[in-house]
């Protein structure tokens, strides 16, 4: 039966890196939120007030994707989905949902430490490789690092959770 991979983790963790890695030793697919976020919005991306305009038009993003897997799992295939989910209560909505429509999935979770992290968005800003998506200046990094909210012992002991040990390269 086809499944989700969700990759999840606070921002510089490794997550780009690790979902490409394991897209390319299995058949599946990979979609990250950042990618489809940065070719829709950027342009209009506003100097003030950025987290506000982000998470309205994050869900529409969300939304979009959800329904893109859903297709792809339907021709019998896995799917890695990166899509920040870094605050628990709407993560583990998704993934109750999930579980109701009868869809299987893993969480892959990483993490680094806080100053590895920041240094590997600050390279990626600065070389704007393969895991690039978008500018994360350092104010927004350290709002989305002070969001993130890792697995409590409830949401470990319900669904699967894999702690890759890989941390290393650009998320």
């Amino acid at each position: 039966m086809p499944q989700i991979h969700f990759i999840e983790g606070p921002v510089g963790a490794g997550k780009s890196t690790y979902a490409k890695a394991i897209t390319e030793k299995g058949s599946f697919s990979h979609i990250a939120l950042d990618e489809w976020f940065a070719r829709l919005f950027s342009p209009d991306r506003p100097q003030e007030n950025f987290v506000t305009w982000y998470i309205e038009r994050k869900d529409r993003v969300l939304a979009l994707i959800l329904n893109h897997a859903h297709d792809i799992l339907a021709t019998n295939k896995d799917v890695a989905l990166e899509l920040g989910l870094i605050q628990r209560a709407p993560r583990q909505a998704l993934f109750r949902q999930l579980l109701q429509d009868g869809i299987k999935f893993t969480v892959h979770i990483l993490d680094a430490p806080l100053g590895v992290r920041r240094e590997r968005v600050r390279l990626r800003n600065t070389e704007q490789g393969e895991t690039f998506s978008m500018i994360v200046p350092d104010h927004i990094f350290e709002i989305a690092s002070a969001m993130w909210e890792p697995p409590d012992d409830l949401e470990l002991e319900e669904y699967e959770h894999i702690f890759p040990t890989q941390a290393s390269g650009n998320s």
